[in-house]
């Protein structure tokens, strides 16, 4: 009798167990998924636009274009069919209130930034640009608590190409149509003319606080920023990261071979003030503004710069301490590694990865890689800049062993999500470095004109009812 009691309790108490891992130790990752065979056609619904390997990957529409227009909130341009292009995504990843707000940018028509409160769902303009500023894309969130951007277009004769810090982020009041000279009033708004100018992307620091950014141009180059202060003082806030600081190009040999991989050296264009070495490139804009001329610099002799062929977004993964800078190029249609410490860039991927669904060669069904992310797992994510509707998908990368390749067995690319959503692209892609179990993506300039903010979360067992 005895003997029976203690085996009731024990089969209840495993029952207990096994139901309790159901519900609260489900161990789903953004890795568990089956690889799509193909991208998605149109959708019929906006709202829920994504096709996702996995059905415990639940999307749900945070913020759309339309209703910040309805609510009287500015978004690039007053029109519904011209889009803002909403584009990059990152959160407050440092502070008091870390984690709380989402914050995007506008890429077509004025430029401008957004931030969507995670807590109440409110969604703002806290900064627009009524004059000179486009082609906001880069989204990114600094190692000293504050919000960078910069714009995607450059050109000698233009005024373009800066990039730019919002320095109250957080607390940059909302503000509300009509403009007027005074909407932009209470946000700390700054061009840092320390970094040369280019067609800004993809933004990146290291654990040393180097920050890395690119010239978006089919023959664009790679830089690297390294401020003159302390990363202890900049983040007590005693330095200015931007006040100066040495700007240097990535060269693979002589520079002169486009696309090289290999051992890479960092040439300085810039003095340790930011300003032009001799023979560097300087311009001054419309405005009346000096700057370094990134681009024309890196094409002269003494400082030319490694080609790649549209580089676009860059992202930093860290594998047992180590750092290795990603980076795509859209017009070939790869995705390079740069080992930081051993300064060796090699190709990720390409055309000839393997396709997980099918196991051969993925071939032109990835097209044009553009935006980059990172998992908690450290996994690497690529986003194609394709037509939604059609062929727009983002790519998983299996990397087993991270080793740089996806060349062992069982490694290479799936199709991790899909998107359905006519005229536009997926964008932005950024997991939650506070939740394992949300990402975000943007639906930018869709046909029509309504741009969404799609979150990604993982159901769990008691999800089961948002899941249905």
């Amino acid at each position: 009798m005895k003997n029976k009691l203690l085996l009731t309790k024990l089969a209840v108490t495993i029952g207990l167990l096994l139901a309790g891992t159901s519900v609260f130790a489900d161990d789903t990752r953004f890795a568990d998924f089956t690889p799509l065979a193909t991208s998605a056609g149109p959708t019929d619904d906006e709202a829920q636009p994504i096709t996702l390997g996995n059905p415990k990957f639940i999307q749900k529409s945070i913020a759309d274009r339309y209703t910040q227009l309805a609510d009287g909130k500015p978004n690039a341009t007053t029109s519904q069919i011209a889009s803002a292009a909403w584009d990059m995504n990152t959160v407050n990843e440092t502070g008091r209130k870390k984690g709380q707000f989402l914050f995007t940018v506008f890429e077509q028509g004025f430029g401008g930034v957004q931030r969507h409160d995670l807590k109440t769902g409110e969604t703002d303009t806290i900064w627009q640009s009524q004059t000179n500023h486009k082609s906001f894309d880069a989204s990114f969130w600094t190692p000293w608590g504050t919000f960078i951007t910069g714009e995607e277009s450059w050109g000698a004769s233009s005024n373009n190409g800066r990039l730019f810090e919002l320095k109250n982020p957080t607390t940059a009041p909302a503000i509300t149509n009509p403009l007027s000279a005074t909407s932009n009033i209470g946000a700390h708004f700054v061009h840092q003319n320390v970094i040369p100018r280019t067609s800004h992307e993809g933004i990146q620091f290291d654990k040393d606080g180097n920050m890395y950014f690119i010239d978006e141009l089919t023959g664009g180059n790679v830089y690297k920023y390294s401020p003159a202060a302390k990363m202890s003082q900049v983040k007590n806030g005693k330095a200015d990261y931007f006040k100066a600081g040495t700007t240097s190009v990535l060269r693979v040999g002589d520079g002169n071979t486009p696309n090289a991989t290999g051992a890479y050296s960092w040439v300085p264009i810039t003095d340790a003030n930011g300003d032009g070495l001799i023979g560097a490139v300087t311009i001054k804009d419309v405005d009346g503004v000096s700057s370094v001329d990134a681009r024309a610099t890196t094409d002269q002799l003494a400082f030319k710069g490694t080609d790649y062929q549209r580089p676009e977004d860059i992202q930093i993964q860290t594998v047992k301490g180590k750092e290795f800078l990603y980076m795509t190029t859209t017009t070939t249609n790869e995705v390079y590694r740069l080992d930081l410490k051993k300064q060796m860039i090699s190709v990720f991927a390409n055309r000839s990865t393997i396709d997980l669904a099918t196991g051969t060669a993925v071939g032109s069904i990835l097209t044009s890689p553009d935006n980059l992310a990172v998992d908690h797992d450290g996994n690497i994510y690529i986003v194609e800049d394709q037509e939604g509707g059609s062929v727009d998908d983002i790519w998983f990368a299996k990397d087993l062993n991270k080793d740089g390749d996806l060349t062992d067995l069982g490694e290479g690319i799936g199709r991790w999500a899909t998107n359905g959503t006519p005229g536009s692209e997926f964008t932005g892609l950024y997991f939650d470095p506070f939740n394992k179990n949300r990402a975000w993506v943007n639906i930018q300039h869709p046909t029509s004109g309504n741009d969404r903010t799609i979150e990604i979360k993982i159901a769990r067992s008691h999800d089961d009812d948002e899941a249905e």
